[in-house]
């Protein structure tokens, strides 16, 4: 639903390379034209509309990589059309908005998923053995920066009205991943937002965040030196992993595994967490308590952001 350039990039591709459980039926947007040109590129049906994309009863599920701002309206027809759901981040404009597509796919029984593809990344599985092998010792705090360069002005990362900003985009990726390593009962101390004053939206911030004695420190933005990474600093070492988010299927991670007096640098094999999420989506259609989980892990990173947006101090 909708021609995005990570559709064209990484997810479309992902679905037509996984083969046996994904058919790739048919692209809509609002521009027949644009349709046709993935439609030619991918072998699949163009569609004018994203209505005519759910009125199709040969269509089990849709991906949405609409804006965020978007999503209230086709997110919630999908499910009421009986689709399952398949979404980029972040899927609500606020935790209100969350809930109604929650319970809404609790009543039809339906998957919903954002794509936070990261997760599904088997360089994090590789941490955690580390951790559970007791590497840094007992966890002190986690930090996470994912920021970029500003980009072109017209992007729909600067609109307010479709869910723009850096809190919705990268600052999203910081907080999943605190929850990640935090555990679900973190919750937001303090938070700071830069908002853009041409466009009204947050182009830069930074949270703090606590389960306990643990803390977390994020920063995010659209205004500044590249950054992608998280580390995770213990009472014996540190664990710093470079590419955190955006790892694509051709590279190797880097992580840093640092002790007193010592660091090495582990090159792990390539993974593919494009193709790694579609197979969860797929899983999660055949099991209801797997489902359940996601249910709560959107409830739960919708109320962090929200409390990051509403504890800000802003400049």
């Amino acid at each position: 639903m909708g021609c995005a350039s990570i559709a064209e990039r990484s997810v479309i591709p992902s679905i037509c390379a996984l083969g046996e459980n994904f058919h790739l039926i048919a692209v809509a947007s609002r521009d027949k034209k644009k349709a046709s040109i993935f439609a030619d590129k991918f072998n699949c049906e163009a569609l004018e509309g994203y209505q005519t994309l759910l009125d199709r009863r040969d269509i089990d599920a849709v991906y949405i990589p609409l804006p965020t701002g978007l999503h209230k309206e086709w997110v919630s027809k999908a499910l009421r059309a009986g689709k399952h759901v398949f979404v980029e981040k972040s899927l609500a404009m606020n935790s209100r908005e969350a809930k109604k597509y929650v319970s809404l796919a609790r009543k039809k029984k339906l998957v919903i998923l954002e794509d936070f593809m990261f997760l599904y990344h088997s360089q994090h599985a590789f941490v955690f053995e580390c951790i559970a092998d007791g590497f840094i010792g007992e966890l002190r705090q986690f930090r996470s920066s994912f920021g970029f360069p500003p980009l072109d002005k017209k992007n729909f990362r600067y609109s307010k009205n479709l869910g723009g900003g850096s809190l919705f985009d990268v600052g999203a990726y910081t907080l999943r991943a605190t929850s990640l390593f935090l555990g679900p009962k973190v919750r937001v101390l303090a938070s700071t937002l830069h908002i853009d004053k041409s466009s009204g939206v947050d182009v830069w911030g930074s949270a703090f965040l606590s389960n306990g004695a643990l803390s977390s420190q994020v920063s995010f933005g659209f205004d500044n030196f590249y950054q992608c990474n998280y580390e995770l600093w213990g009472d014996k070492g540190k664990i710093t992993v470079s590419r955190a988010f955006t790892s694509p299927p051709d590279y190797e991670p880097k992580i840093i595994l640092e002790q007193q007096g010592s660091q090495d640098v582990v090159l792990l094999p390539c993974d593919d967490h494009f193709k790694n999420i579609l197979i969860r989506f797929y899983e999660l259609t055949k099991s209801f308590r797997a489902r359940e989980l996601a249910y709560e892990e959107i409830l739960k990173q919708a109320t962090l952001i929200e409390s990051v947006r509403s504890r800000a101090l802003l400049s």
